[in-house]
């Protein structure tokens, strides 16, 4: 919880200049989309991210992330009016087994990984659909620094107020990998949350909800490159998962296309 909390407010902290700087170009007829984009683009997956990987490594986690581009369509044809092409329907249900496979891989030890952490992982993954969808159906006029900005901010204080209130600073400040730890939350907030947001919110703006999801081609493959260097274990299964899941979305894309033609 504390992973995540820090997460967020370390991200908070580093938009909170920009706001004001940006505070009269604020559209704040908006608001609700921009708070529903930080709470499922930002907010919630933190948690469920943190919480997740306390049982998963992440190269599973990785494999588990590509499903984001497939929650992206099935929300946006379910509620943003987005035409159904039957043809999505083999892609979508590939990509389902493909998250099965998943079920298989063991670690170490031969354990199975409990559903309940791969099932916080898929959820996040939606809550990314979510929030891709409402930047793109509601959010294409507002400049992506500024949805980032906003978003934060809206939940930003509210994270603070649990992350402050906790032992969050002694357990930094004590514990042996307190320090080490608090460097690698930094690098995860300023790299991967604060940066990373202002990039995909633009990508989303210059195409579209679901092709911008479609760079989770790229993260499982880091992922388990790096799970492989930080001597993770690392299955057939996860390879299985990952093909079945990528052609998946490979027929959802396609069929897209065609579509579009």
């Amino acid at each position: 919880m504390q992973v995540g909390a820090g997460r967020i407010v370390i991200a908070f902290l580093a938009f909170l200049p920009l706001f004001f700087v940006y505070f009269k170009r604020i559209d704040w007829s908006k608001f609700w989309p921009l708070l529903f984009v930080g709470i499922c683009g930002s907010g919630i997956p933190a948690f469920l991210y943190a919480m997740g990987q306390t049982k998963i490594p992440s190269g599973v986690t990785g494999v588990l992330n590509s499903m984001t581009p497939i929650f992206t369509l099935l929300l946006a044809i379910l509620f943003f009016k987005k035409p159904f092409i039957p043809k999505q329907l083999s892609g979508i249900l590939l990509g389902f087994v493909g998250v099965c496979f998943v079920f298989f891989v063991k670690d170490q030890t031969q354990q199975v990984f409990p559903i309940i952490f791969v099932g916080l992982i898929i959820l996040a993954t939606i809550c990314y659909g979510i929030s891709a969808n409402v930047v793109s159906g509601f959010l294409t006029s507002i400049k992506p620094i500024i949805i980032s900005t906003v978003s934060f901010v809206l939940i930003g204080p509210f994270v603070s107020i649990y992350l402050f209130t906790s032992d969050f600073i002694e357990v930094a400040m004590t514990h042996e990998h307190g320090i080490s730890s608090l460097l690698a939350l930094l690098v995860l907030s300023l790299v991967c949350t604060f940066s990373a947001n202002i990039l995909f919110f633009r990508l989303i703006q210059i195409t579209d909800a679901i092709f911008s999801t479609t760079v989770s081609y790229l993260i499982p493959l880091v992922a388990l490159i790096w799970a492989f260097f930080d001597g993770e274990f690392i299955s057939i299964f996860h390879f299985i998962s990952l093909i079945l899941i990528l052609a998946g979305i490979f027929l959802v894309k396609s069929s897209t296309k065609t579509a579009k033609a």
